[in-house]
């Protein structure tokens, strides 16, 4: 099962629209995780009707209309594999530590917010990924996005990419 994992997409507002490579790894995906901040519902719509699925969160940014449609926090086993999809995490310093606590029965947390790629494991074991933003650099070099593969209760092939 091949996964996509975004998050502050920002768009209209820091973008028109996702990158066309993002496009490109929405149509080979086979999920597509999205942790907050849409900015406003249309790109809700487009990634809806296009991935063959989603599971999605609303962030800080998202007003009323992307709160009643999203959860604040999704939920889903994937092929034996426990998601947790939110937007905000606190602090980087304890983060990984902090989660665990807050999220033990969940084997990968996906979160947003900082636009600051991360991948850690706790002492516990939980994985905890953050994409950056395909949109809004803000103070990294690059907009990123990450790609990952889960198979036979397995996290494997993480990887993040550059735009």
């Amino acid at each position: 099962m091949r996964l996509l994992l975004i998050a502050d997409t920002h768009v209209p507002k820091r973008a028109r629209d996702i990158p066309a490579a993002v496009w490109d790894e929405v149509d080979r995906a086979d999920v597509v995780v999205h942790a907050g901040d849409w900015v406003e519902p249309d790109l809700l719509d487009r990634l809806e009707a296009r991935a063959q699925r989603l599971v999605a969160c609303w962030g800080n940014n998202d007003g009323d209309e992307l709160r009643r449609r999203l959860p604040e926090r999704a939920d889903v086993t994937l092929d034996g594999v426990r998601f947790a999809v939110v937007h905000e995490t606190g602090q980087s310093a304890g983060r990984d530590a902090r989660m665990a606590r807050l999220y033990p029965d969940v084997d990968v947390l996906v979160f947003g917010h900082s636009h600051i790629p991360w991948d850690a494991t706790a002492e516990t074991g939980l994985r905890l990924l953050n994409p950056g933003s395909p949109t809004d650099r803000r103070r990294q070099p690059f907009c990123t996005y990450m790609t990952a593969t889960v198979s036979d209760g397995r996290l494997g092939d993480v990887e993040l990419h550059r735009l």
